[in-house]
């Protein structure tokens, strides 16, 4: 039987290939912050049992703590959207990173549960900022043709960074008395802000943002902190806040306490327990890829029934559907739908009319 590979099938297989070294750049910037994003947030889940024992504090307290960093993670993704329409996503990114590590470092040093409670807060405002960040900067750099794909496909680096952080858990824990091995996994959550050395230097900012800021400055207009809560976008604020509270809130509970469930209640060993993790953390990886495809073969809307996200494993859930491959309402804690993107409806740009960053694949700005 001869098999018949089309053109769009091609594409789709080689669009890595096509992409400018502009747009590989901010492909691997923001890969790279993904995963080490979710390396860093990831990192708490193997720590519960050492910290319940090192701090004597009970399960209600440690879920405090996830709890706690998934809040300030949604305000990060509101207050992130705010720098960046102002000061820029590609500097955005960079503090978020740098901030998220700084405090993921301290949590290794924390001497009581308090302590460890107020650094791991301020960890998730960078947490949830550097996601905002991350995904509208890939947005607006990718071209049109293959932007579900390079969206969907950065946002595997997630399942990335958390193989990492169970890599590094199954290690540390071996190897290591249990009260080190949780400091020692917080401490190496420092290296995300080396990272920020090749963002500063190889990531430009979107020529959709450079543009869109001209003219607001050309008009004397700016931004406002509070449009997600003007008439014209107050239902979709509303909608998606509900729809994404609950798709993260069911995958955070569940993954938060999957280590020490195996570890507590199955009493897995530190090696079963990863092992254990590392197949559904293929599944995740697996999922977030046949979504990236699927999002650019057969529409957002298609790609988000949930069936196809069951197929896709967990990765597809809501990250490759957003609405139109880079619409941070998808994206993560509910606050993160405030998205970077709204200075572009101040400027009279909407989504559907953003250019292209190659003149040759589609109208151009409409101001």
């Amino acid at each position: 039987m001869t098999t018949v590979i089309t053109q769009e099938d091609a594409s789709a297989i080689n669009w890595y290939r096509e992409l400018t070294p502009v747009e590989k750049r901010t492909f691997w910037a923001c890969f790279g912050g993904w995963a080490l994003d979710a390396m860093d947030v990831q990192i708490f889940s193997f720590v519960i049992p050492a910290i319940i024992i090192a701090f004597a504090i009970t399960n209600a307290d440690a879920g405090l703590i996830g709890t706690v960093t998934l809040l300030t993670s949604a305000f990060g993704g509101w207050f992130a959207g705010a720098l960046a329409d102002r000061f820029g996503r590609v500097r955005t990114l960079q503090i978020t990173i740098l901030w998220f590590a700084f405090f993921t470092l301290l949590c290794g040093f924390a001497q009581n549960y308090t302590q460890l409670l107020v650094f791991r807060a301020l960890m998730g405002f960078g947490f949830g900022g550097e996601w905002a960040a991350g995904a509208v900067l890939m947005g607006e750099v990718i071209r049109a043709q293959h932007r579900g794909k390079a969206v969907g496909s950065v946002q595997s680096g997630w399942a990335i960074g958390w193989a990492v952080a169970a890599a590094m858990a199954t290690l540390f824990f071996s190897v290591l008395p249990q009260d080190t091995a949780w400091r020692a996994l917080f401490w190496v959550g420092v290296a995300p802000a080396f990272f920020v050395f090749f963002v500063r230097r190889f990531v430009e900012e979107p020529p959709v943002y450079k543009v869109t800021l001209n003219k607001l400055a050309e008009t004397g207009r700016r931004a406002k902190f509070t449009e997600i809560f003007s008439p014209g976008i107050l239902t979709t604020t509303i909608l998606t806040s509900l729809l994404t509270t609950g798709a993260q809130g069911g995958y955070y509970a569940i993954f938060t306490w999957l280590p020490t469930f195996l570890r507590t209640e199955r009493k897995l060993t530190v090696l079963g327990t990863g092992g254990y993790l590392a197949i559904v953390i293929f599944g995740s990886f697996v999922g977030y890829l046949v979504s990236a495809y699927l999002t650019d073969r057969i529409g957002r809307r298609a790609n988000f029934h949930p069936v196809r996200r069951l197929l896709g494993g967990h990765g597809s859930r809501l990250h490759s559907a957003s609405n139109h491959g880079y619409d941070d309402a998808l994206l993560g804690p509910p606050a993160r739908l405030f998205r970077l993107g709204h200075l572009l409806r101040h400027g009279r740009v909407s989504d559907r009319e953003l250019p292209d960053p190659h003149p040759r694949l589609g109208p151009g700005l409409r101001l």
